[in-house]
């Protein structure tokens, strides 16, 4: 399929700003008549028609934010949403959610619903599709019609935009590293498939953490589960098979699940076997024994994801001075009764 033709590209090719291309076309006094005739005659070429969507956003806001994510079950997901929802009331904004349901195709729909001209910009995370493609076209064709984009937790390399994101490595290090402290050294990771950008980060620090600390990194102590459907006869293998004495766990379903299947084997937490998960929801307060957790503030998340956005709609910054930043938020190691004091 042909390339759709930006501003962008017809900048980039003429080496001169996106303002100058934009004024260009317009037919403005404030450029030369030689880079006028150079930017239409390129434009003519390659057939650019200037975007109505991107035109629209800049000329009246809708003062509404369209907000995708993967799963509405998760405990993180909720409280991200109630931060950006926070937020963005308070400052005249409504907020319109979308869930892909981990699914590419569904996250697709959503933004070309949403992407008509009833938002003024996306707050998203990447369905577990998505990543495992490794496409992110849509999210490209958005953010080059001038739509603001920020993405949260689950980001790309990719695109350029705002993103927010945890210590995800640093956390999973410090976690693991209490774990050797109380005397384990047989401990287990826990995880989905690397293409998710938030479990990858998880086991670098897992595993640095273990070398740090004199231990051996065994591939036979890593449970790679699928994101879609969990069966527990896997994890009784897992712990069947392998001398494990803590387990370190990407999220807090899969903490859950593992505790109740090692109690079910015998094993008594923590004195046997010791547990931290990811995700400080209602499951790891009530669970028994009560899980020590990563707090992942989804709350403060949504807001300053929330506020990324906002200031990028309100920005009047010419296009070619943007900047993108990453704003990287400080888990914290929430100590239970799952793990030794």
């Amino acid at each position: 399929m042909k390339q759709k033709i930006t501003l962008k590209h017809i900048a980039r090719e003429l080496e001169v700003s996106i303002s100058t291309v934009s004024k260009a076309l317009k037919n403005s006094e404030e450029i030369g008549r030689d880079t006028k005739e150079k930017v239409q005659a390129f434009a003519k070429l390659y057939n650019y028609k200037p975007n109505n969507i991107a035109i629209s956003l800049k000329n009246k806001r809708t003062k509404n934010i369209g907000v995708i994510i993967p799963d509405i079950v998760h405990h993180f997901f909720t409280t991200v949403f109630r931060g950006i929802e926070k937020y963005a009331n308070a400052h005249g904004y409504n907020v319109i959610v979308c869930v892909s349901d981990e699914s590419f195709d569904k996250e697709v729909i959503n933004m070309e619903l949403l992407a008509n001209g009833s938002i003024d910009g996306f707050i998203m995370s990447l369905s577990a599709e998505t990543q495992q493609k490794n496409d992110f076209n849509h999210l490209k064709e958005v953010t080059e019609q001038g739509i603001p984009l920020v993405l949260f937790d689950r980001v790309t390399e990719e695109i350029d935009c705002d993103k927010v994101v945890i210590n995800d490595m640093e956390i999973a290090y410090r976690a693991v590293d209490k774990l050797i402290k109380t005397g384990r050294k047989r401990i287990a990771l826990v995880t989905t498939e690397n293409y998710f950008n938030v479990s990858k980060k998880r086991a670098e620090g897992y595993q640095k953490a273990l070398e740090d600390n004199g231990l051996k990194m065994e591939e036979r102590l890593v449970l790679k589960l699928p994101y879609t459907e969990v069966n527990d006869e896997m994890i009784t293998k897992f712990f069947d098979t392998n001398e494990i004495d803590a387990v370190l766990c990407v999220n807090e379903l899969f903490a859950i699940l593992c505790m109740r299947l090692a109690q079910k084997k015998g094993l008594r937490i923590p004195e046997d076997i010791s547990f931290i998960g990811f995700t400080n929801g209602i499951l790891s307060r009530y669970a028994t024994p009560t899980l020590t957790t990563v707090e992942q503030h989804g709350e403060k998340m949504g807001q300053i994801a929330a506020e990324m956005l906002i200031k990028k709609i309100e920005s009047e910054i010419d296009e070619e001075e943007e900047t993108y930043r990453t704003e990287v938020i400080e888990a914290t190691l929430i100590e239970r009764e799952s793990t030794p004091n």
